[in-house]
């Protein structure tokens, strides 16, 4: 009785976050004539899947998706780099200071990033940077307070006989790290790098800030401009949000499991 509630229950709430998705998809695909009618339709009197292409196609929206995965790709791959490294040298490297370094660290995490827009912004604008994607992706190559706590406590887990053993086979620090640690990270990387690939292809204020012209613009900024173009045309609005919405969905739907097992993995040992 306890397990049937409990499913009925999460059956329940998987609705309640299912609901708007639904609706999105099928206002894209219904007829101007039937968006404002009461009580409202759910699913379309003739399905317009035509309303996909031509909203598309309405805004260089191919340019925003190939800016969009650039910038996603490459500052994914830079926090996967930087921050696999550091997480290494915090749990691996005895050295002088360790501990007060990684307070350090941990406390950017209480900064927030609407302290340092504006010195950022000014930085960049000295390197001549705003107006690219560069504000976008080398911050990434310096890696992420958060995600080098969650690759270190991973870390951590990992018992040091695997490296005194590789040692003795003559392994360098580097070849332990990646013959023998980083695959062992395989769950905790994917973990960093799902967070990651979401934040850098929902986010909107940092293109906002740094990006002038149209030929450089992300997903968001572009669809922020199509709804300031379009802001009673719905079914064009829902249209483009169900289509730049299938990635993430993808990526979370594929990686979820990886995703569970590595944030059960950081918290094993502190």
């Amino acid at each position: 009785m306890r397990k049937t509630f409990v499913y009925a229950m999460l059956a329940f709430c998987s609705l309640l976050f299912i609901a708007p998705l639904f609706w999105a998809l099928t206002t894209a695909l219904k007829d101007p004539t039937e968006l404002y009618q009461f009580p409202p339709k759910w699913l379309p009197s003739v399905w317009k899947f035509g309303n996909f292409a031509e909203a598309w196609t309405v805004q260089p929206f191919n340019v925003f998706l190939k800016n969009t995965v650039i910038v996603t790709v490459m500052a994914t791959l830079g926090q996967l780099i930087s921050c696999a490294v550091v997480a290494y040298g915090f749990a691996r490297f005895e050295f002088k200071g360790r501990n007060f370094l990684f307070l350090v660290v941990l406390s950017t995490m209480m900064i927030p990033w609407e302290v340092t827009m504006i010195p950022q912004y000014m930085e960049f604008n000295y390197l001549g940077w705003i107006n690219t994607l560069k504000p976008l992706i080398v911050p990434a190559w310096f890696g992420s307070a958060y995600f080098i706590f969650l690759l270190r406590q991973f870390i951590l887990t990992i018992p040091r006989e695997l490296d005194e053993a590789a040692t003795i086979d003559g392994a360098s620090k580097l070849g332990i790290f990646l013959r023998i640690i980083v695959p062992l990270m395989g769950p905790a990387l994917i973990l960093v790098g799902v967070f990651q690939m979401m934040s850098c292809w929902n986010d909107y204020l940092g293109p906002l800030i740094f990006l002038n012209d149209q030929s450089k613009y992300t997903l968001t900024l572009g669809l922020a401009q199509f709804k300031g173009m379009f802001g009673v045309d719905m079914q064009s609005i829902m249209a483009i949000t169900s289509l730049i919405s299938i990635v993430p969905l993808a990526v979370f739907f594929f990686a979820q499991r990886y995703i569970v097992g590595g944030i059960a993995g950081t918290g094993i040992k502190g």
